[in-house]
């Protein structure tokens, strides 16, 4: 029997997907679970597809039944499982062989497990994989990290079973160790922000203009025929148009109002902190789900502060509002992509890595979460400048910020004065705000921190002179 060309640990629900995907695409591929019952029954369920599928009930068989160098696609629980699982298949494997950690990883976890191999004659690839089990199944994107050598070994597998957009496969080798996974890390940070973001625009067609989940779904349906075509635009739609099986309501109405959340927004924005990366609508969108977890608190503390005694939501031209709420969308979602950007290229050059902008747009076109057709534009926009300081000082999307601010300014103002919360879109309009404006506030700031700490300044005449006029004793060191 010819061996398999690549293989796959973990037959859950993701890894099953993805070994149907590689089977399904003309690609051998050796299976092996813990469980071997699951291993039998994933074959069974295969049907056509198991004369491309190896199944291995012992690690020694599963190794065995590989092309050397092996590419082992790990599919489990991130974290210690991934170490416990590249533990008992070091043992087996041989020069050149490539462990594959195709999970939600941490991306310093990936550079970890990469640097403890780089002596040991094996190597590692962090593989980002975005697009959910639909994805995994029938095209997901892939954002891969490793040597090149490593990628070149999985290429031909990985090409074949990545989404495609107009006939371009959505994968692409991105640089060393964790560079993939940091990439995904980021869409998913992204992913928060947009998807708070439509919370935020449906809580103000529903709390605000009072209108039903299947109205607000007929808007949302239209909305995916323009600017704003998207999966998550797409998705939204479908769900409020949704009713539930037991009682007949819309699906939404009856769903708890606390979100969960992996970790992967959380990672991104400590990951901006630590390179002092502004993500404003990224972090607005991660303490929201933290605050929607507070169910109990919440309903508590509106017992006893009531909601803002503030007037109800009150708009002249509801078509023309709506226009606008489709506009500060589109606008919010600008700053939370070039936010995310912004963040890529300051690890690009802290990790040195060499990150390319445009081919990351460019695989985020279809398979995974956030595609869209305003990737399309991204792409554009940083192959005509790939050295641009900011996604919104493109020329292209510079434009689009001038045209869509007003919407933006209108829709946070009135969400604002009716007491309904924005704080992604109102992070978005403050992160404009700040970045257009060359001469801000943060002058007293460090005059502050002059006169308690010494900490010094730097004079706008650049005069040599660093520190103010506050008198000897007045502040304490800090």
């Amino acid at each position: 029997m010819a061996q398999a060309e690549i293989g796959l640990i973990g037959l859950g629900v993701m890894g099953s997907n993805l070994a149907l995907n590689i089977a399904e695409k003309g690609n051998k591929i050796a299976v092996f679970n813990r469980t071997v019952e699951r291993t039998h029954e994933f074959v069974e369920e295969a049907g056509a597809l198991k004369d491309n599928i190896v199944p291995c009930e012992t690690i020694e068989e599963f190794v065995a039944a590989i092309r050397p160098p092996r590419p082992i696609i790990i599919m489990i629980k991130a974290g210690d499982p991934v170490d416990q699982q590249m533990e008992l298949l070091r043992p087996h494997l041989e020069k050149n062989d490539i462990m594959i950690d195709a999970g939600n990883a941490n991306f310093r976890d990936t550079m970890r497990r990469f640097d403890a191999l780089k002596d040991s004659g094996l190597t590692f690839i962090g593989m980002g994989v975005s697009g959910g089990e639909e994805g995994a199944r029938h095209g997901p994107s892939i954002m891969v990290g490793g040597t090149e050598d490593s990628w070149k070994r999985v290429e031909k597998v990985l090409t074949s079973i990545a989404a495609k957009y107009n006939g371009e496969p959505c994968v692409a080798w991105l640089g060393e160790n964790g560079a993939g996974h940091f990439v995904k890390t980021i869409h998913n940070g992204i992913e928060y922000a947009d998807m708070q973001m439509i919370a935020e625009i449906y809580g103000i067609l529903r709390d605000g203009l009072k209108m039903s989940a299947t109205e607000i779904g007929e808007v949302f349906a239209t909305w995916n025929m323009g600017r704003l075509n998207s999966y998550l635009i797409e998705i939204t739609a479908k769900v409020l148009e949704a009713a539930d099986p037991i009682g007949g309501k819309p699906i939404v109405d009856m769903i708890l109002d606390k979100a969960g959340q992996k970790g992967t927004g959380k990672w991104s924005v400590i990951e901006a902190q630590n390179m002092g990366v502004p993500a404003t609508a990224i972090e607005a969108a991660v303490a929201a789900r933290s605050l929607s977890s507070l169910k109990g608190e919440r309903e508590a503390a509106e017992k006893i502060l009531g909601l803002p005694a503030v007037a109800p939501l009150s708009v002249s031209d509801k078509t023309a509002f709506i226009k606008d709420l489709e506009s500060a969308l589109l606008a919010a979602k600008i700053g939370a992509y070039a936010q995310g950007f912004a963040v890529m290229a300051a690890a690009s050059k802290e990790f040195n890595w060499n990150l390319p902008m445009p081919t990351i747009a460019k695989i985020w076109r279809a398979g995974c979460i956030i595609r869209s057709q305003f990737l399309d534009e991204i792409t554009s926009a940083f192959t005509k400048a790939p050295d641009a300081a900011n996604l919104i000082v493109t020329p292209a999307f510079a434009d689009m910020v001038k045209e869509t601010d007003g919407s933006l300014r209108r829709v946070v103002s009135a969400a604002v004065l009716a007491g309904l919360p924005v704080p992604a879109l109102a992070s978005a309009l403050g992160y404009f705000d700040s970045y257009r404006r060359g001469r801000g506030t943060a002058n007293i700031i460090q005059a502050q921190r002059d006169f308690f700490g010494a900490h010094g300044f730097d004079r706008i005449d650049g005069t040599d002179s660093h520190h103010g006029p506050w008198g000897s004793g007045l502040g304490a060191g800090a």
